[in-house]
């Protein structure tokens, strides 16, 4: 069996369907089936994923009459073999560590759902999108009270930021309601959530949202028309807040139950100069740099930094830490604790300056207590950091494995007695400067 089925409904999307797929068997995660499934498309876009798959033996393929985005997932969901499962929409792509990091967080933490922030794209601007602050595993109560807080936010609303268990799925016999235009995935939610002792909020964006012309955001419709739109499922949300609240809490809370019918989607703000906007391309560290010829050292410890800081980033995310803040921690940890100012500026590439000020940061947020001059560091591990040295850990063992991806036992033994032989070569010549 399969760890992740990931469900892709195709329909007329030849332009945009290769960067979808590509983002999924491209990422670093491996153990997973990728079920494209054609709606009737009347474009190129059933070739498109025939061809993928003739390439690819972990992708299926489906072809049927057009029936809809409910019942193309339905059959997705009928035909998955994975322990998870994980949506996508062909217009759409994810990040290079999405699945992986949704894994983890299901496997670390035992929750019935992971729910994860996403980025927002609208042209060439982009946003990260989230709204539970919290980074613990929250009970269903808890999880609730956040989404009345924010009752139209996509985060709780579309199915593409979450890892489902199928046997959640198949135990309740859980499909999208092919009968609804509106909302299905916000239904189909929500009757999943029925079945949540437990759900964790994975702070990391794992999903590249695109804003298309055709989305209800889009189109801007009146108010009344949208009122009217979320009466008709208002039923399965009010029944939802039933069921997990006690009814003294339920009248207590009914007004701000009911404002889901007059609240807006609010996942559009993915404009220049607004406050969390960037350019597309600038929201994660960029691993790759063209370059003609053989590759050499330099080449090869620019491609270790930067695929480390990818790492390292998704790190600094979930804590919510700068990339410089995880750096600094780690070289003081590496050197064991105690050391000079300068040389972990040397060490990290950062700025004295900016490693003092990483520095007061873990010391406010509890990371590390750090005592510090002008001169010297001191870093003591606190117990509140323990998760976060836990995860580094994970780093380094994931950039160990990127680089002997595809070697055997053997010559992983081999790379790593000619690692050692170079890098005393160059401790020697540093200590001979």
């Amino acid at each position: 069996m399969v760890k992740v089925s990931i469900i892709v409904p195709v329909y007329n999307a030849e332009d945009v369907l290769p960067r979808c797929i590509d983002s999924i068997i491209n990422q670093e995660y491996k153990d997973f089936e990728l079920l494209l499934i054609n709606d009737g498309s009347k474009d190129e876009s059933g070739n498109i994923c025939d061809a993928y798959a003739r390439k690819d033996p972990r992708i299926r393929v489906f072809h049927k009459e057009k029936t809809g985005v409910s019942d193309t997932r339905n059959l997705g969901i009928d035909e998955a073999q994975g322990e998870y499962i994980q949506f996508l929409d062909a217009d759409d792509w994810i990040t290079p560590d999405s699945t992986k990091e949704l894994v983890r967080a299901m496997e670390a933490y035992q929750p019935q759902l992971v729910i994860a922030d996403f980025y927002r794209v609208v042209g060439n601007n982009i946003a990260r999108k989230g709204s539970i602050l919290s980074s613990e595993v929250l009970t269903q109560k808890e999880f609730a009270e956040c989404m009345m807080e924010s009752p139209a936010d996509y985060y709780y609303g579309v199915i593409w930021n979450k890892l489902y268990r199928r046997d959640i799925l198949d135990k309740f016999h859980l499909r999208m309601d092919k009968s609804l235009s509106f909302c299905e995935d916000f239904v189909f939610n929500l009757e999943y959530y029925l079945h949540c002792d437990t759900i964790y909020p994975l702070q990391v964006p794992v999903y590249y949202y695109y804003k298309t012309d055709g989305s209800l955001v889009a189109q801007n419709l009146r108010l009344d028309k949208l009122v009217a739109m979320k009466t008709s499922i208002y039923q399965y949300y009010d029944n939802f807040f039933k069921h997990i609240l006690d009814e003294e809490r339920y009248e207590q809370e009914r007004l701000s139950i009911a404002r889901f019918l007059v609240s807006a989607a609010t996942d559009d703000m993915a404009i220049p100069l607004f406050p969390g906007t960037r350019k597309l391309g600038e929201e994660s560290v960029q691993a790759y740099f063209s370059e003609e010829g053989e590759i050499n050292p330099i080449s090869q410890a620019y491609y270790l930094n930067k695929i480390f800081d990818r790492y390292l980033n998704t790190i600094a995310m979930k804590y919510d830490l700068e990339l410089r803040d995880v750096r600094v921690f780690y070289a003081l940890r590496k050197a064991g604790g105690t050391k000079d100012a300068r040389d972990i500026a040397d060490y990290t590439g950062i700025p004295q300056a900016m490693v003092f000020l990483s520095l007061q940061k873990l010391a406010m947020r509890g990371l590390a207590k750090v005592r510090f001059d002008l001169s010297k560091a001191e870093l003591e591990i606190t117990d509140d950091s323990k998760a976060l040295c836990d995860e580094l850990d994970v780093a380094a063992h994931d950039l160990e494995n990127a680089c002997t991806k595809g070697f055997s036992e053997e010559e992983i033994k081999l790379m790593k007695q000619f690692e050692a032989r170079v890098s005393k070569n160059l401790k020697d010549d540093i200590q001979t400067i």
